[in-house]
């Protein structure tokens, strides 16, 4: 269906196609931390395209940041604060992934900006969806649960060997491990022998471990990988480490080929369907309307 943006990057340069929406569309704001900002806003427009719901999109920035990949000035022009919209309310908010994940998570330079801005959400969003880091900092930030390093990086796509077939998230993706979901990440959860009230493992891989979690009582989401990847963009991953001398094994269930020319583009439906489910389900969860 339709998505159109408010602002943003592919807006500034015109490279996003926009159509009239033939319904009252969701209002989305994303929380873009990724350094591939381009890419970032591409990749998730793209996936919210392939669904039955129309959409408007925001992006915002976390003001406390140190900029290294864009000149804040740049992002500063084509994204909103969160001083900008705290008296509006969405629909849902994305928080993406970010390269941080192996720093404490206090130490990262706009942590209590992050405390803030889910804070706030609980009052102005109907649900968040926290993907990769994100994931992990909503669960510690709200569950106390760590983090911690694997021996080698968790990398490739993993299709979930258990889901609970009873969440909507997971309609049309609980049979046969239809469920397939990219992971690049140095961490994983340290989750205690019993789930904290209120936090449910949804979906999970038995190499990997939970893929989704929510708790409903936060409205919120936890996606412990990125969806929303492209078809080439694990493999842009593999050759930039490669190319920095970084140790990087190849990602697993990824290429189709021993050339490494062909990918696999296994997880494109699973994808596209999760978020349409997600957008499914905050019609449930409106606030401020």
């Amino acid at each position: 269906m339709t998505v159109t943006v408010t602002n943003g990057l592919l807006k500034a340069r015109g490279a996003w196609a926009e159509t009239a929406p033939t319904t009252e569309g969701q209002r989305l704001l994303i929380l873009n931390l990724m350094p591939t900002k381009l890419s970032t806003e591409r990749q998730f427009l793209q996936r919210l395209a392939a669904g039955d719901t129309d959409v408007e999109v925001t992006f915002m920035y976390p003001t406390s940041h140190r900029f290294k990949s864009l000149p804040r000035q740049v992002v500063a022009q084509n994204y909103v604060t969160l001083a900008d919209v705290a008296d509006q309310y969405f629909d849902g908010l994305i928080i993406t992934g970010a390269p941080v994940e192996t720093i404490d998570f206090e130490a990262v330079d706009y942590w209590q900006e992050f405390l803030t801005i889910t804070d706030w959400a609980q009052t102005h969003v109907g649900q968040t969806l926290y993907e990769c880091w994100a994931a992990q900092a909503g669960l510690y930030a709200q569950f106390g649960i760590q983090k911690q390093r694997v021996g080698h990086k968790v990398f490739g796509i993993y299709a979930a060997t258990a889901t609970d077939v009873q969440s909507p998230l997971i309609s049309g993706l609980s049979a046969g491990g239809l469920l397939k979901m990219p992971q690049s990440r140095h961490t994983e959860l340290v989750l205690p022998a019993s789930s904290p009230a209120g936090l449910q493992v949804v979906a999970e891989n038995n190499e990997v471990g939970p893929l989704i979690l929510t708790a409903p009582e936060q409205h919120a989401v936890y996606v412990t990988g990125h969806p929303e990847y492209e078809q080439q963009t694990l493999a842009d991953e593999y050759f930039r480490d490669q190319r920095k001398h970084l140790p990087i094994q190849l990602p697993e269930h990824y290429f189709a080929d021993s050339q490494l020319t062909t990918v696999d583009y296994s997880w494109r439906t699973a994808s596209n369907r999760f978020y349409q489910n997600w957008l499914a389900t905050l019609s449930l969860t409106k606030v401020g309307y």
